[in-house]
């Protein structure tokens, strides 16, 4: 609306329209009001799809879910305590150490069937010489021996090549291309030039020699992983794939041309002799055992509880398996991966805690690191550490989710007051049957309702009282000047 001082911005928009019958006006009332509405279930329907999503994220456990878990937690802890112990003196090593002996045996038969592989010995030492590489320095009558501190019982693990990562592999097609060897000793990368004078890397280009190289190192880790052919006893395995991360780090800072840390030093000075005690891949599997079977005894134990509920709570002719199976699926669900993190926290809490007691008691008094190490389950502490990770990031999302409802929910009242505002507007400018007082004035018989709906009209439009026509006298007396003065 223009006035004398501008452009009124409250103003109410109108749009008149000029025929040969009159004049008609329109509000935009009714279009902003529809588009409102329209916002406001749309708001709705961001505002459900996000307290789903809240609800999705949110487990549903109750007091036997919880109950459970941390049963079944410590169940599996007194078995990692008691079976899995420590290295040579496991209730369970024997049985992975002889499951591994026995594939090796396997593979050998399959890589060398026209060789005797009746013992592992023979198989190891078969594979040896089919899987040949450059960086197997033993140490015995070697300048490895002198030089590099290597021995029988550390070679696997200082030798980068032997350990199962990326790293390995990477060292080990650097070694077998270059006829060299690296080692980490004393916390120093060190490389040995023309390792092995006899060995040559099959392929006739670079893809065929990486392809070589590559079997080779998987070939000669399956080789190593029960010990070498001339070991005795149980012989030194390959490197816990969960402990050479030690070697990574300090390659990784020699490469950068950081030298390594006195801290550095001493952690790899530590996993050295975890691993000469016996601590290589086939005990890491020995400590698996235990956190899989919590694992998967938590999952059974959900999947039970929620099928005997399915079928307590389904009538006969409603089961289906498509609805079974989404009610007892024990993998993607967040009430399942809470009971997961319960039962690995309390194993890791058994476990910790017996590996503590036990450091203590093996250093008489003071902590001893290497017991402690020994003991610590790493794949448990490792499995819990994702449980974790997995808790704090549905967190987030859940923190997240309930900002984006607040604010949805804020904007959803705003627009409903706009909404109310537009309806009062609305029906205080929906006056279109009162206009018709114009063609009463003009009917004799109708007048009095035409001063009647002009009076309702002026009424709506918020003149004062004392400004209203409301008869025909005081319109008479208005254009005569005789009353109604302003």
């Amino acid at each position: 609306m223009v006035t004398d001082k501008g452009i009124d911005s409250k103003a109410i928009i109108l749009d008149m329209e000029v025929d040969d019958e009159g004049t008609s006006f329109s509000s935009f009332i009714s279009p902003a009001l529809s588009a409102a509405e329209k916002e406001v279930q749309q708001l709705e329907t961001n505002l459900s799809e996000t307290e789903q999503r809240i609800k999705s994220l949110t487990p549903e456990c109750d007091k036997i879910d919880y109950a459970l878990s941390a049963s079944v937690g410590a169940l599996c802890g007194i078995m990692d305590i008691f079976l899995a112990g420590k290295p040579n003196d496991s209730c369970l090593q024997k049985l992975t150490d002889q499951w591994f002996a026995d594939r090796t045996q396997d593979f050998a038969n399959i890589c060398c069937p026209g060789k005797k592989n009746n013992t592992l010995s023979a198989a190891i030492r078969h594979l040896e010489e089919k899987f040949q590489v450059p960086y197997d320095q033993t140490g015995a009558g070697d300048a490895g021996r002198i030089i590099f501190e290597l021995n029988t019982k550390n070679h696997h693990y200082k030798s980068l090549a032997h350990n199962p990562s990326l790293l390995g592999l990477f060292f080990s097609i650097l070694d077998q291309f270059q006829n060299t060897s690296h080692f980490v000793t004393v916390g120093e990368l060190i490389s040995l030039e023309k390792a092995d004078e006899g060995f040559s890397l099959h392929g006739n280009n670079v893809v065929s020699k990486l392809f070589c190289g590559t079997v080779n190192w998987l070939g000669h880790l399956i080789s190593d992983r029960s010990g070498s052919s001339g070991g005795k006893g149980r012989g030194m395995g390959i490197p816990s794939p969960l402990w050479t991360w030690v070697n990574d780090v300090i390659v990784i800072r020699r490469k950068l041309n950081i030298p390594a840390s006195d801290f550095d030093r001493s952690l790899n000075d530590l996993a050295v002799e975890i691993f000469t005690k016996g601590f290589d891949s086939r005990f890491q599997a020995v400590q698996a055992i235990p956190v899989i079977v919590n694992e998967c005894i938590v999952r059974s134990l959900y999947s039970i509880r929620r099928m005997i509920r399915y079928y307590s709570n389904v009538s006969k002719e409603d089961r289906s398996f498509r609805l079974l199976w989404e009610s007892c699926e024990p993998f993607k669900n967040v009430t399942v991966k809470r009971m997961l993190t319960v039962a690995h926290g309390t194993f890791c809490l058994l476990d910790i805690g017996d590996a503590t007691i036990r450091g203590f008691i093996a250093g008489g008094g003071y902590f001893n690191v290497v017991e402690f190490c020994l003991r610590l389950n790493v794949a448990g502490v490792g499995r819990f550490a994702i449980s974790l990770y997995g808790e704090v990031e549905r967190s987030v999302q859940i923190y997240q989710q309930k900002e984006d409802a607040y604010f949805i929910e804020r904007k959803r009242a705003v627009v409903l007051d706009y909404i109310e505002g537009l309806k009062a507007l609305a029906n205080m400018y929906d006056d279109r049957h009162l206009l018709s007082f114009v063609d009463g004035f003009q009917k004799r018989d109708l007048y009095k309702e035409a001063f009647e709906k002009s009076v309702m009209l002026a009424e709506k439009r918020n003149v004062p009282e004392e400004r209203i026509l409301k008869s025909k006298a005081e319109v008479d007396a208005y254009f005569t000047g005789g009353q109604k003065e302003w």
